[in-house]
C-alpha cells in the first residue's frame, strides 16, 4: 500500500483538493486497494473544518466531492506515509523543519513536480481571491495529480519487479 500526504497551510483549500482528486483518479484506476491518501496542513488555524466551500464548488464542476476535516501536519506523519506532497516552498520548508534530523527530506516533494501541461511551480493560495483563482488550482491539480498516479504506478511497478 502505498500512503500519499497533501500539504498545504490550513488544510481547507489546496490539499483537501488534491487529497480528492486524487482519490478520484485512484478510484477510476481501480488502485483503491493499492494507494490511500490523506491531507493536513503546516498551521492549525482550521483544524476540524470541512474544504472550503468555494473550493468544493470548483471541484464539484468536475464532478469531484470535497470531503475530509481539517488536521494539522505532525512529526508521525513522516513515518505514516510514503510520499508527502507541498503545495508551495513554504509549506515544504514548514515541513523539513519538523523533521529536525533530515531523516525524511527525501519523502517530501512538491506537487507541481509532477504536473504534465502546467508550467507553475507552485500551487497558488486562492483563499483571498475570486472563483477563477479556485477554478485554477482544481485544473493545476487535476493535472499535477494525473502525473503523480503515473508515477506512483511505475514506482511500484519497479518495487514489483526487482
Amino acid at each position: 500500500m502505498t500512503k500519499l500526504l497533501f500539504v498545504c497551510l490550513g488544510n481547507i483549500c489546496r490539499s483537501p483538493s488534491a487529497e480528492n482528486i486524487m482519490n478520484h483518479l485512484i478510484k477510476q484506476a481501480g488502485l483503491s486497494d493499492r494507494i490511500t491518501c490523506d491531507s493536513a496542513g503546516t498551521g492549525g488555524y482550521h483544524i476540524g473544518s470541512p474544504p472550503d466551500n468555494r473550493m468544493a464548488l470548483a471541484a464539484r464542476k468536475r464532478k469531484i466531492e470535497l470531503l475530509g476535516e481539517a488536521r494539522q501536519f505532525n512529526r508521525k506523519d513522516f513515518e505514516n506515509f510514503d510520499l508527502i506532497l507541498a503545495m508551495d516552498r513554504d509549506n515544504y520548508r514548514n515541513i523539513l523543519a519538523v523533521d529536525t534530523a533530515g531523516k525524511y527530506k527525501d519523502k517530501v516533494r512538491l506537487m507541481c513536480e509532477f504536473c504534465r501541461s502546467h508550467d507553475l511551480k507552485e500551487v497558488p493560495d486562492p483563499y483571498y481571491g475570486g472563483p477563477e483563482g479556485f477554478d485554477r488550482v482544481i485544473d493545476l491539480l487535476l493535472d499535477a495529480s494525473e502525473g503523480l498516479l503515473e508515477y506512483v504506478i511505475s514506482q511500484e511497478q519497479l518495487t514489483i519487479t526487482n
